[in-house]
């Protein structure tokens, strides 16, 4: 699969890596070690195929910077590839040991570290809701999360996400302003830690764990605020479209903002009557402050409010919160109703044209359904598909792919592949491949997963 290590030594003598492990958490079991070896690659049929054999050779739990020098150096030793995991929410096989070695589960390395005004700093395996209900006590919050945020730790958010819940409001991972400082652990037989500030952190950000062991890092927070959650239902795709766009608006404060067609609503069924099978949604986060100026341009938009409360309040009527009824959790709802289903994710051209959802709802009938979520990035809004589609087989599913990107302007970031630049960075980052030879020389992180890294490029250190 793509780059490959080095060669390493003929054999392991797995029982003298135990033994330099002296200390930490090692697993051996064969259940443990597949279940820790798996992330959510089962959205993708193409990658369950491909994947469910790649299973670690042991897995290392570790709790401390110590434990992770620790492992990092006995790795290197024995030229052992080695691949960081934390809560494994991801969707590509980020996580996923393609050559076996050894995973590294960071899950005990959760300490939060110092929470200033604007500012928080974490361990990497501290999971997201659990970051934002800490810096909710000093009245403050995260800026963006992934849907998963309940189990999705934050090192696997920067390392293989983009953006989130959130990302309406304050960009997408990569904006300035939002990751302001990690440490990242060598994979060397005498391991180094690496501080990287502000835009240095682009090294190792959406990386998939191949250049450095994040141990920690400082994120930006905002003030916390008391969203409204909101179902807008609209008669027509275009209309709850129109609205998506319209709602956009600078004057409007809304952190969350998604339009699902009326064909998920079977799958949501904790929505009950406030997502018939007659209407199109719009889930939204809205600051109370603007909520009158919401309903208003619903209103004019001819939507209904079906539903508006704090989150507190949908889980008091059985109801879900709407980062839930968004982002890949649409994915999520239909798959727990019939795994027949895949997905695809789509960049459209900007300004969005709605033209074009329009003519695919037409074109692909029920082999697609329409999911759209809106977000900015570089200070521009910008809109990203979701879609649901049909398991028909590789040929189909290609061909769905050839047709969206004949598209002007759409540009497809295929799921159904490991590698980075394949699914959506498109070309290869050198600063990131540069970064590599300092902080994994002799290539041993996570192999397989970038294109950029060429054996030649290894050094024995």
């Amino acid at each position: 699969m793509n780059a490959r290590l080095p060669t390493p030594p003929a054999a392991v003598d797995w029982e003298a890596v135990r033994a330099e492990l002296a200390g930490l958490h090692v697993i051996t079991a064969s259940s443990q070690r597949k279940q820790l070896s798996k992330d959510f690659y089962w959205y993708s049929p193409i990658l369950t195929a491909q994947l469910s054999q790649c299973v670690a050779d042991l897995v290392v739990k570790v709790s401390t910077e110590d434990d992770v020098r620790q492992a990092a150096a006995v790795a290197a030793r024995w030229k052992l590839p080695i691949t960081v995991r934390a809560g494994g929410t991801g969707n590509y096989g980020q996580c996923v040991p393609l050559e076996g070695g050894i995973v590294l589960d960071v899950t005990q390395m959760c300490r939060v570290l110092d929470l200033s005004e604007g500012r928080i700093r974490v361990e990497a395996g501290a999971r997201m809701h659990d970051i934002d209900l800490t810096a909710r006590e000093t009245g403050q919050a995260l800026r963006m999360w992934p849907s998963t945020w309940h189990v999705a730790s934050i090192g696997g958010f920067i390392a293989g996400g983009f953006g989130g819940i959130g990302s309406f409001r304050h960009g997408i991972l990569r904006d300035p302003g939002n990751l302001l400082r990690a440490r990242v652990m060598t994979v060397e037989r005498e391991p180094r830690v690496i501080e990287l500030v502000g835009d240095e952190i682009q090294q190792v950000h959406h990386a998939y764990g191949t250049n450095g062991v994040i141990l920690d890092v400082e994120v930006a927070l905002s003030p916390a605020v008391e969203w409204v959650h909101c179902t807008v239902l609209f008669p027509t795709y275009r209309g709850a479209l129109d609205f998506g766009i319209a709602a956009q608006d600078p004057a409007l404060d809304i952190f969350l903002l998604s339009t699902v067609e009326s064909r998920f609503s079977p799958f949501y069924t904790s929505m009950r009557d406030r997502f018939p099978a007659d209407r199109h949604a719009v889930f939204t986060m809205v600051s109370p402050a603007s909520m009158a100026e919401f309903r208003a341009l619903a209103a004019a938009h001819g939507g209904t409010l079906s539903v508006a409360g704090t989150e507190a309040e949908l889980l008091a009527e059985g109801l879900p919160p709407a980062y839930e009824c968004a982002f890949n959790h649409t994915t999520l709802q239909a798959l727990k109703a019939d795994r027949g289903w895949t997905y695809l994710q789509v960049a459209y051209a900007q300004p969005f044209d709605p033209a074009v959802v329009e003519r695919h709802l037409a074109l692909f009938g029920d082999d697609v359904l329409q999911h759209q979520d809106f977000a900015r990035a570089h200070g521009e809004c910008g809109t990203f598909g979701i879609l649901l589609v049909r398991w028909k087989g590789e040929d189909h599913q290609e061909a769905v792919m050839r047709e969206i990107e004949s598209q002007g302007g759409c540009k497809i970031f295929n799921p159904h592949v490991v590698t980075i630049e394949d699914g959506g960075m498109k070309t290869i980052d050198a600063q990131q491949i540069e970064f590599k030879k300092r902080s994994d020389p002799m290539g041993l992180m996570n192999p397989g997963k970038t294109l950029g890294w060429q054996p030649h490029m290894a050094q024995d250190r």
